[in-house]
């Protein structure tokens, strides 16, 4: 007995005719015919009564339309199961970042581990808060979420219990101003209470943001900042810093060239830097086939990198 047999019969008994079921399974009505007389030797019974007009199903026709519905329906939902599981081989892990990392970090990242084949940035997660990756990774709607982490505690109302992470490099937040003429900074930490100095500033409910208010408490700093403008995106903050509108606190690598060519100064001296690492997370029981072979030579990687130090 041959699956197509089965959605004959099916089309058959929507039909009620032989020659429009025929019509509508591309086949010519004899070959239709044929067929469905070898479903019916096959079950050892008269499926179709064909003395009505327009013909009608026997009681063992309607008996077998109903087996001949699950099973048709259930090879549907296998073979799609079978196209996602096929899909998911051969697919790219899907990379979540923020864009500044995207930008600054993931290129040459990719280049020295040899990981283009297999890792695919994804772009939709360049405006995510850190809720958002995490809740993505969850969903397997990424495969891997690289972020910032601060190096000292914060409170964060984030359930990591299922994940794990790979620690890929440093990072150092370094508050930054447009300069005047002379070099110095137009705007310079702390300020004071009744001249607060203009800030930049990344999302409140970002954990750059927490990561900045957990380092000005933990080291007694005060600071005196008026936010005029919040961005999930270091391009955007570094932007409006290099217009002049304000300071900011900017990863290093994306304000390296800047500071360099005096586009922008530090505003203020190394006590206001805040050191970050730069994890890789991941769900420890991540389905997708190329998960554990890549995190494998990212560690082996690190591993070498670590020994040769």
């Amino acid at each position: 007995m041959e699956l197509r047999w089965l959605e004959d019969f099916i089309v058959l008994a929507e039909t009620r005719h032989f020659s429009r079921a025929a019509e509508q399974q591309n086949v010519t009505q004899p070959t239709f015919s044929r067929r469905i007389k070898l479903l019916e030797e096959a079950m050892d019974a008269t499926l179709v009564n064909r003395q009505t007009m327009p013909l009608s199903l026997t009681p063992a026709g309607e008996e077998f339309l109903t087996l001949c519905k699950q099973i048709t329906e259930r090879v549907r939902v296998t073979r799609e199961r079978l196209q996602h599981l096929h899909h998911d081989a051969t697919r790219r892990l899907r990379l979540a970042a923020p864009q500044s990392l995207l930008t600054h970090f993931v290129p040459g990242w990719l280049e020295q581990h040899a990981l283009h084949p297999q890792i695919e940035p994804y772009l939709r997660a360049t405006s995510w808060l850190i809720g958002d990756y995490v809740e993505a990774l969850e969903r397997g709607e990424v495969d891997l979420a690289l972020c910032y982490w601060p190096e000292g505690r914060i409170a964060l109302d984030l359930e990591l219990s299922g994940l794990r992470y790979l620690t890929l490099g440093e990072e150092l937040l370094v508050p930054v101003s447009a300069a005047n003429a002379d070099g110095t900074p137009r705007f310079a930490l702390p300020g004071d209470k009744r001249r607060p100095l203009p800030h930049i500033a990344y999302h409140a409910s970002g954990l750059i943001a927490a990561a900045l208010r957990a380092h000005w408490d933990r080291s007694r700093q005060e600071v005196h900042l008026s936010t005029l403008n919040e961005s999930v995106q270091t391009s955007n903050i570094r932007e409006l810093v290099l217009q002049g509108y304000g300071l900011g606190w900017l990863p290093f690598r994306t304000v390296r060239q800047a500071l360099a060519q005096g586009e922008l100064t530090r505003a203020g001296d190394r006590r206001w830097d805040v050191p970050l690492s730069i994890r890789l997370y991941f769900r420890h029981d991540g389905r997708h086939p190329a998960l554990h072979d890549t995190l494998a030579q990212l560690q082996e990687g690190l591993d070498d990198l670590h020994r040769s130090r």
